[in-house]
């Protein structure tokens, strides 16, 4: 995926991209799951999309879903697959093209949002079934081992000298939370968010080669991702971003370091428009028995995420607040 820098003084833009359900073999209406969401018996012929590259946050907590759901007896053989693109509005294409498809969900989050309005996407998550919210994530401000910025201050006194100067790379499209990560610390710090040369790239799995290539000033991404690469120290992370610091990386938060800001990500569940009532309920109840699970409060002791579960209704009321909220950061912006 071509890298995009981005200066803030210009209007992103992305080519809209059209699929009609012939060529997404959209398969509406379908019911061929078998089992129930009351049977007792594990689901099967599920599928769950994860709309950018392999590798990156939509991926490993797809995988890590779907794996804990094998193991649990909640669904067997729940195939994860990607469709990258254009900050995840390809794949949400997919996703509304396949009106009715109660076997179909896809990973998404706030990147997603975002990225509906800055490649002004035709398909609204509106649109969409919301399913559940999974869990919320602290970011981190990582550079390579070998980056001149041994503290968060170096980072900062460098960037302030020289913002336009200083790259910073991000998993997601404009809109996304690796790009409002960096646009409000900028803030936080006394720059000037419109100077901030903004690196785009889709997914962390893109993300992790410019960091350890040293081809950046520093990245914003969750460190989930890269935890291997953080305890081996090819990645050293200055700081994390929530209100506490992660049991799973030693590194102090913004707060601890003067700097007023706490960021956290989110991703979660939808499905394609118009599915079945049962349908719903269906998946549903699978990511509610997961949520309950052993393997599941394992996994995000692993990977140092923060249960943030909210399903059904609640989730979309969420869903609907946050897309405003977005909308009014990137209007601000002038990316909106």
């Amino acid at each position: 995926m071509p890298k995009t820098a981005i200066r803030l003084t210009l209007t992103a833009a992305a080519a809209a991209v059209a699929l009609t359900a012939s060529a997404c073999g959209a398969t509406s209406g379908s019911s061929s799951a078998a089992g129930s969401a009351d049977s007792g018996k594990p689901l099967t012929g599920l599928r769950l999309m994860v709309p950018n590259s392999p590798g990156g946050g939509y991926d490993v907590t797809a995988r890590t879903a779907a794996k804990v759901m094998e193991d649990a007896k909640i669904a067997n053989s729940l195939e994860v697959f990607n469709l990258s693109g254009a900050g995840g509005t390809v794949g949400l294409a997919r996703l509304v093209n396949e009106k009715g498809n109660g076997d179909l969900a896809m990973m998404m989050g706030l990147g997603v949002v975002g990225a509906t309005y800055t490649n002004k996407a035709t398909s609204k998550l509106s649109q969409t079934t919301p399913i559940a919210r999974l869990i919320e994530e602290p970011s981190g401000i990582m550079v390579a081992k070998d980056s001149p910025y041994q503290t968060l201050a170096d980072l900062v006194t460098a960037w302030k000298k020289n913002p336009e100067k200083v790259s910073v790379g991000g998993g997601s499209s404009p809109g996304g939370p690796d790009h409002l990560l960096p646009m409000q610390l900028a803030a936080a710090v006394g720059i000037d968010a419109k100077k901030v040369n903004f690196v785009s790239y889709d997914g962390g799995g893109d993300l992790l080669p410019a960091i350890l290539g040293n081809k950046l000033g520093f990245a914003t991404s969750g460190t989930g991702e890269y935890l291997d690469q953080i305890k081996s120290g090819a990645v050293r992370v200055l700081a994390t971003t929530g209100a506490e610091r992660l049991p799973s990386v030693d590194a102090p938060t913004l707060k601890e370091q003067g700097v007023d800001l706490v960021f956290t990500n989110w991703r979660g569940i939808v499905a394609p428009p118009g599915i079945p009532a049962d349908k719903k309920a269906q998946w549903v109840k699978a990511f509610d028995s997961m949520h309950a699970s052993q393997g599941w409060k394992d996994a995000l002791a692993k990977n140092g995420w923060t249960d943030a579960y909210l399903s059904g209704d609640g989730f979309g009321s969420f869903l609907t607040e946050q897309d405003k909220r977005v909308a009014d950061t990137l209007t601000q912006l002038g990316l909106g």
